[in-house]
């Protein structure tokens, strides 16, 4: 019997189709986010954000629609540790995280495959995200938000990026490599700026799980763009609807 139509579509989702290496590289990212708790114990919810945030984005490299479950968790767990932080381009963008997962899911239903552009829309989609960068990072400085030039990355081409997932072009993956390129040394400054005693703003513990939770991000987009590029992400786990 096929196990696909044997289990129900949440089994499906979770635990169908996995090769041995996307388990152990999901099992150690996992386990990074459990350390950096263990390590600075301060904000159990910058745990929780970082392991569902690593679920949500390991579950879309899959293409998955069961990605959005664990993206409203993270969302909202996120969404607190941008604020305590003062990375306010971070909690505009969690905002908007938490109401595309809906729309996400009932997009990905309607449409399995993935998508790209053609090479000069790709070209003048980079330029429109580079533009609305500078544009943000100008606003962000206005409301004195920290690090506005790397915060506006997270904020205004995490948003095109995050469009663009939802529709499924593959171009989204190449603007998530810059996203959490750039988070991992924001949220790494902003660590360092806790232990030597720059800012009092925000938790050790709490700008540790972003950063590795950004790693893990940087490392999954790598391979989704290949996963993705190859078509291995069409219609996995989809049976059993």
């Amino acid at each position: 019997m096929d196990v696909k139509k044997q289990h129900g579509w949440w089994f499906n989702q979770l635990f169908t189709n996995w090769k041995p290496f996307e388990v152990t590289y999901v099992t150690i990212l996992v386990l990074i986010q459990v350390g950096v708790y263990f390590l600075a114990p301060d904000s159990w919810i910058g745990m929780v954000s970082g392991v569902a945030g690593t679920l949500c984005l390991v579950y879309g490299m899959k293409g998955r629609k069961i990605s959005f479950v664990f993206g409203i968790v993270q969302c909202l767990a996120m969404t607190y540790v941008a604020w305590i932080s003062h990375a306010y381009g971070s909690f505009a963008m969690d905002i908007f995280y938490v109401i595309s997962q809906p729309i996400g899911w009932f997009m990905w239903g309607h449409d399995e495959a993935t998508h790209t552009f053609k090479p000069n829309t790709r070209r003048w989609l980079f330029v429109g995200a580079f533009v609305a960068w500078l544009i943000g990072w100008w606003v962000l400085s206005m409301l004195h938000g920290q690090l506005p030039y790397f915060d506006s990355i997270n904020f205004v081409v995490s948003i095109i990026a995050q469009v663009l997932y939802i529709c499924k072009y593959q171009e989204n993956w190449s603007l998530w490599i810059v996203v959490n390129s750039a988070n991992i040394l924001y949220w790494g400054i902003l660590s360092v700026q806790i232990v030597i005693g720059a800012t009092a703003i925000g938790t050790l513990g709490a700008n540790l799980s972003q950063v590795a939770l950004q790693a893990a991000l940087l490392f999954n987009s790598f391979y989704a763009t290949k996963v993705w590029a190859s078509g291995e992400a069409d219609n996995e786990g989809g049976a059993g609807k």
